[in-house]
């Protein structure tokens, strides 16, 4: 079993996944990138500048004036607008040119020649709505519950960037069987059998990609949802070494930064109530097992970096790559479904 996921020229599906699908939630930065100034990131096939207002109220637009195309990211904050360093255009939030100061009065003026766009910020990062077409309300940014309660859970944002496309990034967490060989000198991998054999559980929002006959003993299962933004969930056993909480959890979500670039997102959670077994887990975290945990997603950044970018086109595949076989057919499907829609609407 083939599926191939490297960019074939001319070929509309693959560019459309290559870049993103449109009308969803992407993490796109942790909310620490954007401070006083405005920042200029290269997220989903665009340029955006992002910039907060008076009241720390994030925005974003298009990073390009349209006067002349120069960044609006280089200009100046005033408020909810930009000034365009170029010739002072000043563009509002939500696209709408206020003020030409060169030419007040001209065309330009009070038109929405920008396209902007919706952000919104959760769990310490920004996540930007990535629609097909302006939207004036966007549907609600729907999370996993570790993401949202926090009465009940406790998490920690890890963000790093990849070389590579975020799809690999995606067959990697679909593929709990590594965990067992590359990750085996892990301190919560080592354990379980080293063969298994793997069903898939349909979800509401997804499918669940799991070993039989072995659960909380490795990295033995691995859930991929949609619930308008695309999230994968894990569970790790830990030993009581790690402090308390049950199964350390961590959720991923992945964004295409330009070509062969990810912006990959681990939050990694712990079910603790606030009190002293939440600051505990916290203080060892931050201690000690943050330095283990990025040594793993050491160890799967360098394997997938060194990857060829058409290495998928020469694989073969097994039973343990049924969860793999499953979300790239999925996900080709939606990005035809979203072409046909374009084509019959125009």
């Amino acid at each position: 079993m083939t599926i191939a996921i490297h960019p074939v020229a001319a070929d509309p599906v693959d560019h459309l996944l290559e870049i993103g699908l449109k009308d969803l939630w992407y993490p796109i930065c942790p909310s620490h990138f954007i401070q006083e100034n405005p920042v200029s990131l290269r997220r989903l096939g665009r340029k955006l500048a992002l910039w907060r207002d008076g009241d720390g109220v994030l925005h974003a637009l298009e990073d390009r004036c349209p006067h002349r195309g120069a960044p609006l990211s280089q200009g100046v904050i005033l408020g909810d607008r930009l000034s365009c360093p170029y010739h002072g255009v000043e563009v509002r939030h939500d696209g709408t040119v206020t003020r030409v100061p060169g030419s007040p009065g001209c065309k330009l003026e009070g038109s929405r020649a920008t396209r902007h766009f919706h952000v919104q910020e959760r769990a310490g990062a920004v996540f930007l709505y990535n629609s097909k077409e302006p939207v004036d309300t966007p549907p609600p940014l729907v999370l996993p519950e570790q993401l949202t309660d926090d009465a009940e859970y406790a998490s920690f944002l890890c963000y790093t960037e990849w070389k590579g496309d975020y799809r690999y990034v995606l067959d990697n967490v679909m593929d709990p069987m590594h965990g067992t060989f590359l990750h085996k000198q892990s301190h919560s991998m080592a354990e379980g059998d080293s063969t298994a054999k793997f069903g898939i559980r349909p979800t509401d929002t997804g499918f669940v990609f799991e070993k039989e006959g072995q659960r909380n003993v490795n990295f033995d299962w691995t859930e991929w949802a949609d619930t308008g933004i695309h999230w994968t969930r894990l569970e790790i056993p830990y030993p009581k070494t790690g402090g308390p909480g049950g199964n350390f959890i961590i959720v991923g979500a992945f964004a295409p930064i330009v070509k062969g670039m990810t912006a990959t997102f681990f939050w990694r959670v712990r079910k603790l109530a606030p009190g002293w077994e939440r600051d505990t887990w916290r203080f060892l975290y931050r201690n000690r097992l943050e330095a283990r945990h990025w040594h793993v997603l050491e160890q799967d950044r360098v394997m997938l970096e060194d990857m060829e970018a058409d290495a998928n086109q020469h694989e073969n595949l097994y039973q343990h790559d049924l969860g793999i076989v499953r979300l790239r057919r999925h996900m080709r499907n939606l990005a035809q479904q979203q072409l046909q829609g374009e084509t019959a609407a125009a």
